[in-house]
């Protein structure tokens, strides 16, 4: 799966919330829990790269990815934006 196709299957639970869905209880908690999520899963990857295996680095990596693009849905924005940035950085 690639980062747009996760994106758009978490975009589909905000716009269609289905009460079995993790994702879909992120956003009816709201952006405090959402970015609460975001801070935890950034410091688990650090313990992570720090005294664990790659697996596991891995493993906290893509928690924090999900997380954080759970996170720009929240706030309406995508990982096209990011990407524009990046560009900008790059120039």
């Amino acid at each position: 799966m690639d980062i747009q196709a996760l994106f758009d299957v978490i975009e589909n639970r905000k716009n269609n919330p289905n009460e079995k869905s993790y994702t879909s209880s992120l956003f009816k908690e709201g952006l405090p829990r959402i970015a609460q999520k975001v801070g935890e899963e950034g410091t688990e990857v650090v313990v992570a790269a720090l005294a664990q295996a790659d697996q596991r680095l891995i493993e906290e990596i893509a928690d924090l990815t999900f997380h954080t693009l759970v996170l720009l849905s929240a706030r309406g924005l995508t990982p096209a934006d990011v990407l524009a940035e990046l560009e900008k950085r790059h120039k």
